[in-house]
């Protein structure tokens, strides 16, 4: 679930703020260079030229030329977990997590044409696409966590932490009742996964006719009324 929160992100001290428009412009950058030129052709000398950046400073953000292709923004993950995790304890996990989303989403109108070019890139090399899609899962499965702990903390924030050991995921071999968190959570972080893909595709093809806003929530309403079929 890898989302391209842009230079003017919100949250986060100056430095933080900094750190994210960094990031954002040599991901930007990489993405346009990839689609006029190809991404076999486009070097990290390149990249970090079109962002106004050293070759360093390239590597201090990501670890090879491809995962400026793939990791848009490493850190978006966490912020979405962390707020998931601190969301009012009355809010169920749907919604809570909607909340989360859309709060790094807000800025996506802003992104059409490069969530377009992003896309572009990863359909014209396969090695990319495969590789996004393993960051996608390990994404999806730090967020499976995260709804686990919540569920097993009754939603208390409080009780967050002491429900986060590191076995937290996985329950004991043949124990039913606990295994239920887990295998919801595990649905419900690839549904919001998909959900946000969906969404992104379908006002991409047609942004002058919809917001993104509102194709993001009649998505998430279409899943809190358990998916009912349209009327014809």
């Amino acid at each position: 679930m890898h989302i391209m929160t842009g230079k003017d992100a919100v949250g986060g001290g100056l430095r933080e703020r900094k750190k994210r428009a960094t990031r954002a412009a040599l991901a930007e950058a990489a993405v346009r260079l990839a689609a006029e030129h190809g991404a076999d052709q486009v070097t990290v000398e390149a990249i970090s030229a079109a962002a106004g950046v050293s070759i360093r400073t390239f590597f201090n953000y990501f670890d090879s030329r491809d995962d400026a292709f793939v990791v848009v923004d490493a850190d978006a993950s966490e912020r979405i977990r962390q707020a998931f995790l601190a969301a009012p304890p009355e809010l169920p996990p749907l919604e809570a997590l909607r909340d989360a989303l859309a709060a790094e989403l807000r800025e996506a109108e802003r992104q059409h044409e490069l969530w377009s070019l992003h896309a572009r890139v990863l359909r014209s090399a396969p090695h990319l696409l495969v590789r996004n899609l393993g960051a996608q899962m390990a994404d999806e499965s730090g967020l499976a966590e995260a709804i686990a702990r919540r569920i097993r903390a009754g939603g208390d924030s409080d009780d967050v932490g002491r429900a986060s050991e590191p076995d937290a995921g996985a329950p004991p071999e043949g124990d039913a009742g606990r295994a239920a968190p887990v295998l919801y959570a595990r649905l419900l972080a690839a549904v919001a996964g998909t959900a946000v893909r969906v969404s992104v595709q379908h006002w991409c093809e047609r942004p002058d006719e919809v917001s993104y806003a509102d194709v993001f929530r009649e998505v998430f309403d279409l899943l809190a009324a358990g998916l009912p079929a349209p009327a014809r």
